[in-house]
């Protein structure tokens, strides 16, 4: 059989206070770019699951979180399944699934082993009684739901011990009529794409991370990295939880700035901050999907870059580059422009080029980070290949990133 490769796409599942809790997985290999393996699930599909999966490694993946994974009726009957990790994985029954005897019992052995399982896309039936005093979790199609249907959907379902998904949410209302409905999982591209996100105001601390972003990508002297900290008591107290959350020992004792900032390293703080930028005054923590995505298409790109040999001994490009990652979704976030950015940094033409134009190296690594984002691989193949790069070095950037990511978090 001959070796395939596999990306592996996540839409981000959050709680009511808008953290990240799980992903959906979408899978795509060299033999199935244009639509997920799992639509046509079958033993074979079930290896590139596996394969995938073990690959790519879930903690790389899913960082301690759970990943929701469709399920065609002979994968779920097949013993295949046993190999899924079950406190990683829920299992998605997709809507197309009869309802019989066979199944249910096969759920209830399924739930009894540890799975979790989920209905998808659903509408309410009374011929699911069985399965919903079995399931976790029923995910409703908010864009097939009228808001009369959805009341009565959610009142027949109140009675039996399962947690209801919002799927497809697109806006901030969407959002709040269903956490106010008592939906306690939401998923959709109000949290996954940042062009429909609301935007906030750029406040005195985003100035502070530009200003800090611009000495430290001019390698400025560590007293003036620790003036500009300075400044900010709550990047002070910031810096300080970032130095207990990732020095290696427990024994250090943090004396001043200097030997925070030394303890870290340059290279270490230069990311945090980037990645502080889409963290709201309301929602600093690292499960905000804005952080997720803004550091995995950063990461992602800058390894993407170093698989390319003449960029690989540059490291100034590598931080251009995964610069460029960052800064690609911070106009849609903050009520601030681009140019306001650029004059903030004094960034280069090549990094405008690529944030406003997608052109140059730089655009050309963004365009396809966002390609891989919407899952569009055949698309990013083509750009790829351009580069002299191949699926499976994305798949190998990929991996790092997420992994990169999970550390960071």
């Amino acid at each position: 059989m001959n070796e395939q490769h596999y990306l592996i796409g996540r839409q981000p599942i959050l709680n009511t206070y808008e953290d990240v809790v799980a992903y959906e997985l979408l899978f795509r290999s060299e033999a199935n770019l244009s639509s997920a393996c799992v639509q046509d699930a079958s033993h074979a599909t079930a290896n590139v699951i596996v394969n995938a999966l073990s690959g790519f490694g879930l903690e790389q993946i899913l960082g301690g979180r759970k990943g929701f994974v469709n399920m065609e009726l002979d994968l779920l009957m097949s013993d295949t399944i046993n190999i899924l990790p079950k406190e990683h994985v829920a299992l998605e029954l997709l809507e197309t699934l009869k309802v019989t005897p066979e199944l249910v019992d096969r759920c209830r052995l399924l739930k009894d082993e540890g799975f979790t399982l989920a209905l998808d896309d659903h509408s309410f039936d009374p011929t699911y009684h069985d399965l919903y005093n079995i399931v976790d979790v029923v995910k409703i199609d908010m864009q097939q739901s009228s808001i009369e249907n959805l009341a009565k959907t959610l009142d027949r379902l109140s009675s039996y011990p399962l947690k209801l998904l919002a799927e497809k949410v697109e806006t901030r209302e969407q959002y709040l009529m269903c956490r106010d409905m008592g939906f306690k999982l939401f998923q959709g591209y109000y949290f996954a794409k940042p062009s429909v996100i609301r935007k906030k105001r750029f406040d005195d601390m985003g100035a502070h991370l530009l200003k800090l972003m611009q000495f430290l990508a001019e390698d400025v002297e560590t007293d003036d990295v620790a003036h500009a900290f300075r400044q900010s008591p709550d990047l002070t107290y910031r810096l300080l939880l970032l130095v207990n959350s990732v020095s290696t020992s427990s024994q250090v004792k943090i004396q001043n700035m200097r030997h925070a900032i030394a303890t870290l390293g340059k290279q270490q703080i230069k990311r945090w901050a980037q990645l502080c930028l889409f963290a709201s005054e309301e929602k600093t923590g690292p499960e905000n999907p804005l952080v997720e995505m803004a550091a995995v298409r950063a990461a992602f790109m800058e390894e993407l870059a170093a698989r390319m040999p003449r960029f690989r001994e540059n490291p100034e490009f590598l931080d251009q580059t995964f610069m460029v990652g960052i800064l690609s979704l911070l106009d849609v976030i903050y009520t601030i422009s681009i140019n306001e950015v650029m004059a903030a940094l004094n960034l280069t033409d090549d990094i405008k080029n690529a944030l406003f134009w997608r052109k140059g190296i730089f655009g050309s690594l963004l365009s396809i980070a966002e390609l891989i984002e919407e899952m569009k691989i055949d698309e990013a193949v083509l750009k790829l290949n351009k580069l002299g790069l191949s699926l499976d070095d994305a798949r190998t950037a990929q991996m790092k990133a997420y992994n990169w990511r999970n550390g960071m978090a």
